[in-house]
């Protein structure tokens, strides 16, 4: 009688087939106990703090919580009607204890980012809330003409959603109504989607520039002998050793109207000693700038890739009666195409959220999107619009993801 793997027993008398998911099982488990101090810490120290900044872009309970009164009644209201008594009583209340706790600052300043100027009509008006007297309507009023604005009240309603895309549809130069409808801001206001457009402009143009000046880097370093390549590489890697504060601030001095760039442009002639190159401060000091930083990521990958390609293929193709060119081209460089996407997918991400280079060489045409988070951040302390901008450059970067998946495919980038 033949032995099924139901009936082979190990020395103990498990069955065999047992035996073996018991082992697999423990050494899935081992395996996961070395690996489980790694993701702890990439969990709380890395994912999690980031959730928490993002969840802040359509998340914001200041308002409902100081204003519950305010807040509960504001549900019911329609938006467009004019407030009633009840409203005006339940806002005096409110107002009332958010002066007594010393909470009035952080109410006024969450409606004051839907309506501006309004942080100094709520302050005003709770250092007097208490000895306002029924009606309130006309108390409040009277002491401050601007609680008889319809404006003011629906701005408190989109204060008063505790989950909005207000901060969101604000990234994109949008409104948000008290009636749910979003509306374009007023066109001195639309600045965050040319910012948007311009870091993917700018992003765009420094991965073109350092594939056209990566790639043949990087065939020289593959063609070259060990030795030589090896050389090569040394280079490549050197900045990596410097400081990029040290190297963005020596672009400074190469670029500034007296620097050397525009010195040389003048000896040879290109530009007159009076008449001298803009270079620093705009968006082409950052193109450059930007483009020296990050063109390593855009060699190492296409180098990796090119190291594996055997030259026989090419040979090949010429013993068949290909051109250089054709040989080239048709042979070589398809094979290239791994690199050559994990390489700019590297630059383009790195490029669309840097900050330091744009901060320092951009002046206010080389600004990007990341110089603007950084700013309501550490200033204007408007945390729910940073995380809203944050919100969306993720979804660009995702979406990009996405399409080079779908039109190159995904499987296909290598890193080495």
């Amino acid at each position: 009688m033949l032995n099924t793997p139901e009936t082979l027993k190990a020395a103990d008398g498990t069955p065999l087939e047992k035996k073996l998911e018991q082992s697999l099982f423990r050494s899935r488990l081992r395996a996961f106990g070395l690996v489980s101090p790694l993701l702890i810490f990439l969990l709380f120290l890395f994912v999690l703090p980031i959730f928490m900044l993002l969840f802040q872009g359509i998340y914001d309970s200041r308002f409902t919580n100081l204003m519950p009164e305010t807040s509960s009644i504001l549900k019911d209201w329609d938006g467009v009607s004019k407030p009633t008594e009840d409203m005006y009583a339940a806002l005096v209340s409110d107002l009332v204890v958010a002066r007594k706790n010393k909470t009035i600052g952080k109410v006024a300043t969450r409606v004051n980012r839907e309506l501006s100027g309004t942080r100094s009509l709520f302050t005003s008006s709770a250092r007097k809330a208490a000895q306002l007297e029924p009606p309130y309507k006309i108390s409040l009023v009277e002491l401050k003409k601007k609680w008889g604005n319809i404006e003011t009240w629906q701005a408190m309603k989109v204060a008063s959603n505790l989950y909005t895309i207000g901060f969101i549809a604000s990234s994109l130069d949008f409104k948000l109504n008290a009636d749910g409808r979003l509306s374009l801001k007023e066109e001195d206001r639309r600045i965050h989607i040319k910012l948007f457009l311009r870091t993917l402009e700018i992003s765009l143009i420094v991965t073109m520039a350092t594939l056209l000046l990566g790639y043949p880097i990087a065939y020289l370093m593959a063609s070259l002998p060990l030795k030589t390549s090896n050389l090569l590489l040394i280079l490549v890697l050197l900045p990596f050793w410097t400081s990029l504060l040290v190297r963005t601030t020596a672009w400074i001095a190469m670029l500034q109207g007296q620097g050397v760039m525009n010195d040389m442009f003048v000896i040879f002639g290109f530009a007159e000693d009076d008449d001298r190159f803009s270079l620093i401060y705009n968006k082409t000091g950052v193109l450059i700038a930007m483009t020296h930083i990050l063109l390593p990521f855009m060699i190492l990958p296409i180098y990796s890739v090119m190291k594996t390609i055997s030259p026989s293929y090419v040979r090949a193709a010429k013993s068949l009666g290909a051109t250089n060119f054709i040989a080239f081209w048709r042979v070589y460089v398809p094979q290239t195409i791994p690199g050559v996407g994990a390489g700019g997918l590297l630059v383009f991400i790195l490029a669309i959220g840097y900050y330091i280079t744009p901060a320092l060489v951009g002046g206010q045409d080389g600004q990007m999107i990341s110089n603007f988070i950084d700013f309501h951040m550490r200033k204007s302390l408007n945390w729910n619009l940073a995380a809203a901008m944050g919100i969306v450059l993720l979804v660009i970067i995702l979406f990009l993801f996405w399409l080079y998946d779908r039109l190159v495919g995904i499987d296909k980038m290598k890193l080495g």
